[in-house]
């Protein structure tokens, strides 16, 4: 990787930008990619680098963005419709093209996914210990020290000393809010969680301060469906514990919501997947939005991935109105 494409993915990281790096990893000239070939995308279908030419470029575009929502490598192998089947292997994807060159390549898509996001709110020896855990876990931590002064944390911990500041925090449904105020400010701390789309949102309490608490905010008008988002006691239940490892119980349950899809990764505003169609001539999947070559028959209309496959259509178009399209 050049180092302009290197100084964007730590410029992406840092802002928490998923995206994914597509590296070709092997070719067949004559091709447009070569081996080493790089690239970067991201969520909104940008591309940095090159990875091919007009045949490979929509293929891996479009297979970044089920990287990205899935969060899983793999390993693509692009090349003519013919020798797909000799080509396939365990693990690996295989893609039509229909360059004329009749090059291939093999394509590793790598995603880069932001880490979670924790918000802790309150001040105590938990709160301390959490915060260091998920610096240590290099997750992106954000301690909300109500009227505190913001002391005793490390650098790597953002710190807010009002409650008014957490709409500005960016949260999204990839954070995760955990309530740990020791009843000083429960309630508020809680409302300002629920206005956010957090998946997660945990409150650190007896059960019977949890009853109290959830009992004032269902009398504030708050419905059952929401107050179901907050999990009391947070944590998973590790038997009687001291203070600071109640941040332990903390720190297992968000690992366990992230290894399930719950919390992390890439946020659900990436791009959604565009309408396709399949050029009925060479197989290839075509974006329908913005197609350059595209043909009408008996009202129905065809989409081609070059100018090549089009002509043949229109010379012979009865012998591909029954291919999908």
């Amino acid at each position: 990787m050049n180092r302009e494409l290197l100084e964007l993915a730590a410029d992406l990281h840092r802002r928490h930008r998923p995206f994914v790096i597509a590296t070709v990893v092997w070719a067949r000239g004559p091709s447009s990619g070569k081996q080493g070939s790089t690239a970067i995308i991201e969520a909104d279908h940008t591309i940095h680098g090159w990875i091919g030419g007009a045949c490979a470029e929509p293929a891996v575009l479009r297979e970044a963005r089920r990287v990205l929502n899935d969060g899983e490598a793999r390993l693509m192998y692009l090349g003519p419709a013919d020798e797909l089947d000799g080509s396939t292997r365990n693990g690996v994807m295989t893609v039509p093209i229909s360059c004329s060159s009749e090059g291939a390549m093999e394509v590793f898509m790598e995603p880069v996914l932001p880490q979670p996001h924790v918000v802790i709110v309150g001040r105590s020896p938990s709160v301390h210990t959490l915060a260091r855990l998920l610096v240590a876990m290099e997750w992106r931590a954000t301690v909300v020290d109500d009227g505190g002064d913001g002391s005793g944390f490390s650098h790597e911990v953002a710190v807010l000393t009002s409650l008014d500041g957490m709409g500005a925090l960016g949260i999204t449904d990839t954070t995760a809010i955990v309530v740990a105020t020791q009843g000083h400010y429960d309630e508020p701390a809680l409302e300002a969680a629920l206005s956010t789309p957090a998946p997660y949102i945990g409150l650190v309490a007896s059960s019977k301060r949890a009853a109290s608490v959830l009992g004032y905010l269902r009398d504030r008008g708050h419905a059952e469906a929401t107050l179901r988002r907050i999990h009391t006691p947070a944590g998973l239940d590790l038997g009687h514990i001291e203070h600071r490892e109640i941040a332990v119980a903390v720190l297992a349950q968000l690992v366990a919501i992230r290894a399930s899809g719950g919390i992390g990764g890439a946020p659900a505003t990436t791009v959604a997947a565009p309408r396709t169609a399949v050029d009925p001539v060479c197989g290839m999947t075509v974006e329908m939005e913005g197609a350059r070559f595209v043909a009408e028959h008996d009202g129905a209309a065809f989409y081609f991935c070059c100018p090549a496959c089009k002509k043949v259509f229109e010379e012979h178009p009865a012998d591909y109105v029954h291919a999908p399209s």
